[in-house]
């Protein structure tokens, strides 16, 4: 009997572990950040509609990336150095676009 209820206990630890490693709340946050930072550059004028167009069409991409990787209930270490990755060469490219002589000309 108490081998019974070590082996169920294992199995649903088991499944729990497995379902907590989808949820992906750093990657969640840096995406609302980077989208923030988007339309603050939107708002202040630092940024074209092109260019925010632009930049919002590639966080679309990684919301993509997130949510296949996820598709499984399991992100891997491989999908989540993926993400990062696209997420950083995102904000360089944020971060180039916000500071270069480009402005919006509703401002």
């Amino acid at each position: 009997m108490t081998q019974a209820l070590l082996i169920i206990g294992g199995v649903l630890l088991s499944a729990g572990m497995a379902y907590g490693q989808a949820e992906t709340p750093g990657i969640d946050q840096r995406q609302a950040n980077q989208e923030q930072r988007i339309d603050q550059g939107i708002a202040s004028g630092q940024l074209t509609q092109r260019e925010a167009g632009r930049l919002e069409q590639q966080q679309q991409h990684i919301d993509t990336m997130e949510n296949k990787a996820k598709s499984d209930g399991v992100v891997t270490k491989k999908e989540r150095t993926r993400i990062h990755a696209a997420q950083d060469k995102a904000s360089k490219k944020i971060y180039r676009q916000k500071h270069d002589r480009q402005k919006s000309r509703h401002q």
